[in-house]
This record gives C-alpha cells, sequence and structure tokens, in this order.
C-alpha cells in the first residue's frame, strides 16, 4: 500500500450526475465545438468568456472533472481531462484557457488540508479557482493563520470564479528562511483591476487580482517549499484521498492545462485552414482550389503531423504521470523533482510543435489570415502570446533536468 496512510475525507456532496462517463463528457465538449467558434469574435470584444458560455461549462460538468468524487466532482483521470480542454480549445482557445486554468486547479485543492477543501468545495462542489504560482504576496504568521496582503497579474477567468488561489512568501521573521504556498481566496475577498491589453488571449479576462490586507485561516494554506527550499511530498492534504493522481506533482499537473489549450489550437488552426484551401484558388494559373495543389496539400500535412504528434505525445505524457502518482502512493517509488521536469520538457514540445504547425499555417494562408476578426490570424496570436508563460521558456528547464540527473541542484523552479 502507500508509504504514507490514507484517510477518508469528512466531505460527502455526490456528483450532480453519478453515472456521467468519461467518453460523455468528451462528447459533450466535442458537440459545443460550433457554438464555441461562432462565439470567438465575441468571446474576444468582451474580453471573457460569456455567462452563457460558462453556464454551459458548468452544466456539462466540466469544472468537476478532477475534482474529488467524496467533494462532488467526478474524478476522472488526466487523458479525459486533457481531451475535454482540447475539444473546447478547439472551438474557442479563449475559453479553453478560461476553462482549462480553472477546472485543473480542483487537483491543487485537494491537496489543501482537510479544513481548508471542506471549505472551498462547500455543500454544493461549486469550486472555479484561477491561481498564479509566481508569488505575487507576502503572509506574515499571526494567531490560527496569516495576514495577507497583495496582487497578482494575469489571473484568468477571475471574474467567473468562485475562488482564487495565489502564490504567496510566508515571512518566517527569523534565521529560518522564507517558505512558498498557494493560498485560498474566496471570490468576496479579491477585487479586480482591468490591466489586460495585449495582442492575444483577449477574452481570457486575465486581469490583476488584488487582496487587501486581510486574515486568513491556517487551513487556507498549502505549503509547497519547506524551510530548506525542498518541496514538500506528499502533500498532506492529498493523503486525504485514495485516488494516487491526487500524489502526483504540481507544476507538470498545471503545464499540462497549457499544452492541452495548445493542441486545441493547433486543432482548430487545422480546421480553418482547410476550409480557407478548399475556398481560396491559388494566385497563378490554373487558378484552381489550393486544396488540389501540391504544395497546399503539402503544407497542409506538415501541419497535421506537428499537431497530431503533439497531442500523442502529450496523451502519453498524462499516462506516464498518472502511472508515477501511482508507484508513488502504492509502490513507494518516489515521483521526483527529476520526473516533474522531464514532463514539464514534454509539454514544453507540445506547444513548440502546435506553434510550428499554426505558423506554417498562418504563413501560408495569404494576408487575410492577419485580419483582426480572422480565426486563423486568432489562434496565431493566442499561441503567440502563450509561449511567452514563464512555463514555457524551455532553455532553463532543460537545463534544470540535466542538473538533476547528474545529482545537482536545479538552479531555479522550472
Amino acid at each position: 500500500m502507500a508509504t504514507s496512510e490514507v484517510k477518508k475525507p469528512s466531505g460527502d456532496i455526490a456528483p450532480l450526475e453519478p453515472d456521467l462517463t468519461p467518453s460523455e463528457i468528451i462528447r459533450r465538449a466535442e458537440a459545443m465545438r460550433p457554438m464555441l467558434r461562432e462565439r470567438q469574435n465575441a468571446c474576444e470584444a468582451a474580453g471573457q468568456v460569456s455567462e452563457d458560455t460558462n453556464a454551459q461549462f458548468i452544466a456539462a460538468g466540466f469544472y468537476r472533472i478532477l475534482q474529488p468524487r467524496c467533494f462532488g466532482g467526478y474524478e476522472f483521470d488526466l487523458p479525459t481531462f486533457l481531451k475535454v480542454m482540447i475539444a473546447i480549445s478547439r472551438g474557442c482557445s479563449d475559453s479553453g484557457w478560461v476553462l482549462a486554468l480553472t477546472a485543473g486547479h480542483a487537483f491543487l485543492m485537494a491537496s489543501f488540508p482537510e479544513a481548508g477543501q471542506l471549505e472551498a468545495f462547500g455543500d454544493k462542489g461549486e469550486f472555479r479557482a484561477p491561481s498564479v504560482a509566481m508569488p505575487g504576496a507576502f503572509a506574515v504568521p499571526v494567531d490560527g493563520g496569516y495576514r495577507v496582503k497583495g496582487a497578482w497579474d494575469y489571473t484568468s477567468g477571475c471574474q467567473l470564479a468562485t475562488h482564487i488561489i495565489g502564490g504567496s512568501i510566508i515571512k518566517t521573521g527569523g534565521a529560518i528562511p522564507d517558505l512558498g504556498a498557494f493560498i485560498l481566496f474566496d471570490r468576496d475577498q479579491y477585487r479586480i483591476e482591468d490591466n489586460w491589453y495585449v495582442i492575444g488571449m483577449q477574452g481570457t479576462s486575465s486581469r490583476r487580482v488584488i487582496v487587501d490586507e486581510i486574515f486568513v485561516t491556517a487551513h487556507r494554506v498549502l505549503l509547497v517549499y519547506d524551510a530548506t527550499g525542498q518541496y514538500i511530498h506528499p502533500r498532506p492534504g492529498s493523503l486525504l484521498h485514495a485516488n494516487p493522481f491526487y500524489r502526483g506533482r504540481i507544476t507538470s499537473l498545471l503545464v499540462s492545462e497549457v499544452g492541452a489549450v495548445s493542441v486545441g489550437i493547433g486543432r482548430g488552426a487545422l480546421d480553418i485552414y482547410e476550409e480557407i484551401l478548399h475556398n481560396k484558388k491559388t494566385s497563378f494559373a490554373p487558378f484552381h482550389a489550393r486544396s488540389q495543389e501540391l504544395e497546399y496539400q503539402r503544407h497542409f500535412g506538415e501541419a497535421q503531423s506537428l499537431v497530431d504528434t503533439a497531442e500523442a505525445a502529450l496523451l502519453k505524457m498524462a499516462s506516464d504521470y498518472r502511472e508515477c502518482a501511482r508507484r508513488d502512493a502504492e509502490e513507494g517509488i518516489l515521483f521526483t523533482d527529476e520526473d516533474d521536469r522531464r514532463f514539464l520538457q514534454i509539454e514544453q514540445q507540445v506547444i513548440r510543435l502546435c506553434w510550428e504547425a499554426v505558423d506554417l499555417m498562418f504563413r501560408t494562408s495569404g494576408t487575410s489570415a492577419a485580419a483582426k476578426t480572422a480565426p486563423l490570424g486568432r489562434y496565431f496570436r493566442n499561441l503567440a502570446v502563450i509561449r511567452t508563460h514563464i512555463t514555457m521558456q524551455r532553455d532553463h528547464t532543460a537545463g534544470n533536468t540535466g542538473r538533476l540527473h547528474f545529482g545537482l541542484a536545479p538552479l531555479s523552479r522550472l
């Protein structure tokens, strides 16, 4: 059995649809593609996912895919989650980003102290929480908890959230180094400042969230790194759940959300590119549809193979991640920092492959793809912005993975 004792959590919320299956929830996501594609322009213009779209996500059960079953979730596996996020992002990448970067954080919440999980999931299991891992606040220990003040930029989906989870620094005030942590806040504990003016991902409401100085109870704080700077594993809250999945590492799980959105972008771009090749004629004689020209057939085939490879790699990574978590929980074979970095590198390569595909399609589809409301141009811009994310910088991840493999300490967290 596990290397640490598993306790039964005291939560007892029945799933809304006890008989819902992974295949059905994937089907629901795929069925939404036409509607999401039709709403792309409106989503981008509004700067956020519409309340109606979000209501459909809630009704479909998408936010509960990784949520523990005892807290009203479906507790499906990581491949199922990623397939749903790919399908949604294929229809609208802004909507897929918001959904993935809130729904996936039920996994993170399942690591908090039990009392924190009980408060977060409540009596109905309604939980939608964007998270920003980079420390944006300082927390000072006081009796029963912490005094916290701070702000986080790029909090995608903050306006549709029930909570946020913010990366923070615990100030020890002594010889012991400061500690790294995630802190849970309710929707009425933060305010939003609109500072999201960028070339892509405009519909994600990735705005600044501000928490004025407040008191937070200790059970709303998840310590991630100890006083020596070592990653805390296993996280005590994860031991409440018998499912070994919740023993998995945080970084590669969270970045898998980004990988799924990127694959969805690649698939959506392929849909648009195929339409362009059928409907747009060649610039030179014999002026037939581009789909009949070898040059464009080759472009489509190359782009398709890049996206196919990216999706296959992401789903294989998800399967391997699940097995690492199982071995950690059931055989005592540690899910290591090096494992986490290797999975992160796969996710980075997934996004690189999708970028190469979308760049090829954008470059060869004609200048009309650069129009402000052109769907292919939107996929291109959105993926360009995704590639600026701190977790997408492959050079330092590769270096740190190599250092870990050769017995050296990494030089940074990623």
